[in-house]
């Protein structure tokens, strides 16, 4: 037996003739950078997230990047992000020269605190350099976006969407990228929704904020030749969005699949008292990019599982102020319970829209044991 954490075969087959007329017809026209792909994905996708604007870059890391400098945000700023998540988020904010700082997450969700949040901004004597917040919309599900944009408000705070996790996530009928001034996707070839190489967006309702992200992400220009601002080369190729635009059509559909292999899961091993399954917030849709549980004997279960050709993974084994990256940040073990908690107790189990029901009952049965 043989079970990988992810399988993309499954997708590509289905959509491997679509995307192999599209290439043609790319290489064909031999407009490679930007050009009709990257309009039409950018229009598709903005209507799939329910935002007026989109901005595609070179991957999701620049997005970040750019949205935190076309908010004016830079040396001096304070941006506040979480700890459990992949470097990416908290190196956005050091490469526009603000300071990170971190705020604990919710033990349910595994997403941003927002009462730690309002307690982190209670304790300041002056909140004047804080200017944005960055949740991390994580393993599928959204952070409980209307308590954090309400606190950012009274806070006069940013607030940006980490959903590289959260294509098609839904609260409260918003989906991921509705809720903040600017919200960034990954699609990285092992997202949701996934390029067959680098690539990554920025969305918003903000013409401005978008009109500075593009030409941010574009030499800083809107127009061949005419340089507003000294920019950056980061831009979606039309062959990436050619790809992306036919993996959009099945997305929904993908989507659904993951849904019911998560329910599957979560049924099998729901009577196991010595594991924690994925909450789903009230109001919520979990798009399940991952399958993640807790469980206390995580080393010897993933060994187990290992030896009967179970692959399985850890997102993410050392949270970010244990990182060696931040250890000038002065923060110690014991700063941040939660995370620390959750980082030696989580598997993330194989997961992917075609994984067979079959082999989710072998792994389970394998966990329960």
């Amino acid at each position: 037996m043989n079970i990988p954490l992810m399988d993309l075969s499954g997708c590509y087959s289905q959509v491997y003739d679509e995307i192999m007329e599209k290439t043609k017809h790319v290489i064909n026209n031999t407009q490679f950078i930007l050009g009709e792909e990257v309009d039409r994905f950018e229009e598709e996708f903005a209507k799939y997230c329910n935002v007026n604007y989109i901005v595609s870059c070179g991957n999701s890391t620049d997005a970040l990047i750019f949205s935190l400098k076309a908010l004016g945000i830079g040396p001096g700023d304070i941006v506040i992000t979480v700890p459990h998540t992949f470097i990416a988020t908290a190196e956005a904010i050091t490469a526009v020269g603000a300071k990170v700082d971190f705020i604990d997450i919710e033990e349910s969700t595994y997403t941003m605190d927002p009462q730690k949040l309002k307690e982190y901004l209670e304790r300041q004597d002056n909140t004047e350099n804080i200017k944005a917040i960055i949740p991390v919309h994580l393993y599928g599900q959204m952070a409980d976006m209307e308590r954090l944009v309400e606190i950012a408000k009274q806070y006069n705070l940013k607030v940006i969407e980490d959903a590289a996790q959260a294509h098609g996530a839904e609260l409260n009928g918003k989906r991921s990228g509705e809720y903040g001034d600017v919200a960034t996707f990954s699609f990285y070839p092992g997202k949701n929704l996934g390029a067959f190489g680098d690539a990554g967006a920025a969305v918003t309702n903000n013409l401005q904020l978008a009109e500075k992200i593009r030409m941010l992400s574009n030499h800083g220009r809107l127009e061949k030749y005419v340089h507003q601002i000294e920019g950056y080369n980061s831009r979606l190729d039309n062959i990436q969005a050619a790809v992306l635009r036919v993996k959009l059509k099945y997305l929904e559909e993908w989507t659904d699949n993951r849904i019911k292999k998560a329910q599957y899961y979560t049924k099998l091993l729901s009577n196991n008292d010595n594991l924690v399954t994925p909450m789903i917030r009230k109001g919520a849709r979990h798009v399940y990019h991952l399958y993640v549980i807790r469980i206390n004997n995580r080393d010897k279960v993933r060994k187990k599982l290992s030896r009967k050709g179970i692959n399985t993974g850890i997102h993410y084994p050392v949270p970010l102020h244990l990182q060696p990256a931040y250890k000038y940040l002065g923060y110690k073990e014991g700063d941040f319970p939660i995370s620390e908690k959750v980082s030696n107790e989580i598997i993330s189990l194989p997961m992917w829209p075609e994984i067979d029901k079959k082999s989710i009952k072998l792994i389970c049965e394998e966990v329960n044991m």
